[in-house]
């Protein structure tokens, strides 16, 4: 269930990012608008990856660690700019919740 909730929301995310205005403003307050568009076709692309996971285990733990290292990085942009824990606690819980995909995925082989 943790893959799916992940999948659904670094998908949801990743389109968000790409077409959506306010996190193109999210991206400029962060001073990181050049690299929205990496950000949000690296967010779609690890949920594909953890549902192509599916099918070919490999995947799993390399998406999952791709997504943890994306919140990370944005965990250090709010940081950056102040932002209170519960504007960073979604990026805390969304890395938490892939290193937990990275482990049980490496535990069951």
């Amino acid at each position: 269930t943790s893959i799916i909730v992940s999948t659904t929301l670094f998908l949801s995310y990743g389109i968000a990012c790409l077409a959506f205005e306010g996190m193109k403003r999210d991206f400029e307050r962060f001073g990181l608008s050049r690299l929205r568009t990496l950000t949000g076709t690296l967010e779609a692309l690890g949920a594909l990856g953890l549902i192509a996971g599916q099918f070919w285990p490999p995947l799993v733990p390399l998406s999952a660690s791709g997504l943890a290292l994306l919140m990370m990085a944005g965990i250090a942009a709010r940081l950056r700019v102040l932002d209170s824990l519960s504007q960073t606690l979604p990026a805390l819980v969304l890395m938490s919740m892939n290193l937990f995909i990275v482990w049980y995925a490496l535990a069951k082989r």
